[in-house]
Order: structure tokens, then sequence, then C-alpha cells
């Protein structure tokens, strides 16, 4: 679940040939071929989704969603999203803000009293969804990935990390911090005295009709869910179990590349958040990060593209999605055999979409022998 960020040197790679621009009705083979290749050299196994100008354009799975039963992935596989879970949290967040029941230079001692002090009074809701409290990232600690095969509580997660020493003066500086979004969903559990699963349906799926997407409950019945693997020496296996009231508010969703769709659309417009709520959501901060997102500027030739993004890593699993605003564009990708190219691939199909020369996959590096 921790956080991986990105960088593309494109004159390290060697790039794709893929057939000119031109028509509107060309783009979707050119993102195929695009996303074939990578899937060829063994670097992505799931589905992506691509928007222009708001408009899906493509969507298409590759690989399986389940080896055991050669189950292909398709549009409609549920795939577990990770980190891009934080985007939702914040959502709730800013929703009870502009309802006046949290502040978010409110102290997290107003909202859980029995946080301790003083390190309560000084963390804010602010410092929280910026990731810059000071809290270290719990999820990271040995610790905590020794109980990660064990059911837990939000009580508990909180108490696993609240007594530890702060990294840093809160507000100072930036690192990335799961343990940070797992105390804003025990703080939306506190104010709203519901499950946060309750909360995130309520006010986010139900009213843009996400059926596919949901909390990853221990004991649901998830039709068309995409089964976990990672890469070994040995070949492909399994992914180690987790159990998902682990990763709760910080990475604990499901979802497919339509919902996720149904949910940057919702982004334009003020079904979910006033226009104000959104800028002060989409701000960036420390480290050009907002409340769950990363902000960033891409190159696209002689022009420079403001985008909104982020990744999920969650085990067998690995999510990016990314949009840019001002075009309406957009690319998701869901990956179910832990490959970490999910990032440069989405970066690759949006350049596609501005018309630049996208960059193939390299050889693989070969996990080292046991």
């Amino acid at each position: 679940m921790k956080k991986r960020f990105f960088c593309s040197f494109l004159g390290a790679f060697s790039l794709l040939h893929l057939p000119s621009f031109g028509q509107a009705q060309k783009i979707p083979k050119q993102l195929d071929a695009l996303v074939a290749a990578y899937a060829k050299a063994g670097q992505f196994n799931g589905t992506v989704l691509v928007a222009h100008h708001g408009k899906v354009i493509f969507t298409k799975g590759y690989g399986l969603a389940n080896r055991e039963w050669n189950q292909p992935n398709a549009a409609d596989t549920k795939f577990r999203i990770g980190s891009l879970t934080k985007q939702f949290t914040a959502m709730l967040v800013m929703q009870l803000v502009e309802k006046g029941r949290l502040r978010l230079d409110g102290p997290v001692s107003d909202y859980l009293p029995n946080y301790p002090k003083p390190n309560g009074d000084k963390i804010t809701l602010h410092h929280l969804l910026s990731h810059t409290s000071g809290i270290p990232n719990f999820a990271a600690s040995a610790a905590r990935e020794a109980a990660s095969r064990l059911p837990t509580t939000p009580q508990a997660a909180v108490r696993g990390f609240s007594a530890l020493p702060l990294e840093f003066e809160p507000g100072s500086t930036y690192r990335y911090s799961n343990s940070g979004y797992i105390l804003l969903g025990a703080i939306i559990e506190q104010v709203t005295n519901k499950p946060y699963a309750q909360v995130l349906a309520e006010n986010i799926l139900q009213p843009l009709h996400m059926q596919d997407t949901g909390y990853d409950l221990p004991s649901t019945i998830i039709p068309k869910r995409a089964a976990g693997y990672e890469k070994t020496a040995a070949g492909v296996v399994n992914a180690p179990y987790l159990d998902m009231t682990g990763p709760y508010a910080a990475g604990s969703m499901y979802s497919t590349v339509g919902d996720l769709y149904q949910w940057e659309q919702a982004l334009y417009t003020t079904q979910l958040l006033s226009e104000a709520g959104k800028a002060q959501m989409f701000k960036p901060f420390k480290n050009d990060h907002a409340y769950g997102w990363n902000t960033a500027r891409l190159l696209m030739g002689a022009d420079t593209v403001a985008v909104l993004r982020h990744a999920g890593v969650i085990n067998g699993f690995r999510a990016f999605l990314l949009r840019a605003p001002k075009d309406h564009h957009l690319v998701v990708a869901l990956d179910n055999e832990s490959n970490d190219y999910t990032p440069k691939i989405s970066t690759m199909l949006l350049r596609v979409l501005y018309n630049q020369p996208a960059v193939g996959p390299e050889p693989e590096p070969q996990p080292p022998k046991p």
C-alpha cells in the first residue's frame, strides 16, 4: 500500500512505433497496440480505460483475472485499488467539512478525545489529508506487516501508531503516511456514528451509481473479482493474504475501470462537493500533494499539461488513475499481477491523446533467484 512515485525519461526507452494520430477512430487502435505491447512483454495484466474529452473511447482487459479458472480480465472485472481509496476518504472528509461537522484546522483531539496528547492537539485534519502530520507510516512497519493477515478494527489500528513519536513537527514537511488516512477513517466514523463503509456507500457510491465499487469486507462475495498475483523467480504465484480491515480508509476499496470513470466524471460537477470545496481538495501543498491526489505538470510536446494522479499498491494489485482536467482526459489502469508499470503505461496512453510519441516496454528485470 506504500506510495510509489514515477518518473519517465523518454531518452531512456525505445519508442514504440504506433500509427499516426490521424482521425479519432484510429486512436483506440493506437491505445490497444500500446497496451498490448506491455502485456506481451509481461508488464501488464489487467484492464485499462481511456476517456478523450470526457468520452470513453477505449476500454479492454488483458491477461487473466483468475489463472486457476482461466478467466480473462474484462471491462467489468473488479480489482482492489489500494491507495486510490484515499481520494474517496478525502472526499468524505470534505463533505463533512462543508456540512460543518469537521474543520480542516480542527485538531485530532477535537474528534477523538482519547488520542494521546500533546500530538492530538497539534495534528489537524489538514495535516492528515496532506501527509504532513508527522505520524509514522505504520502500514510500512514490521509490526504491521506481521499482523496484516489478522482482522483488526479502526480503534486497534489507531492504537498501533498513536503513541509513536512524531517523525517531524506537523506541517513542517511531507512524508506519505497511510496512518493519517486510517485516522481520518476513524474520525469519520466517530462524527457520523456509522461504519466507514456505510458512509462511503451513502455519500459517494450510491449517488454516483457505482454498483461495482465497495469496501472490501472480508465476508462479502464479490462477483467478477480478480485474484491477485505476484511474480517470483519460480513464476507467478498467489499474492500473500491480506485482511482488508487493515488498510481500511487508506486502501481497502475495490472497483472497476468503468466505475472509476463515473467517479472522475463527477469531479467536474458539484454533485458531491462545491466548487470551493473541490478547489481546496485539489490544491497542492508540500511535495505537490493535494488531498488524496498528487499534482504534476507533464510535458506534451511544446506544452505542459496539468494533471491529477495517484497510485494504488496492495498485495497482488497495482492501480493508477491519471486525469488531465482542462481537456477532460482520463486514463485508468488496474493490474492484478503486481506489475509496477501502471504509472508508465498510463502516462504513455495520455501521450497518445496529445499526439505525442509513446514509449514501449523495456525488457523486464528478472526476479532474483531464491
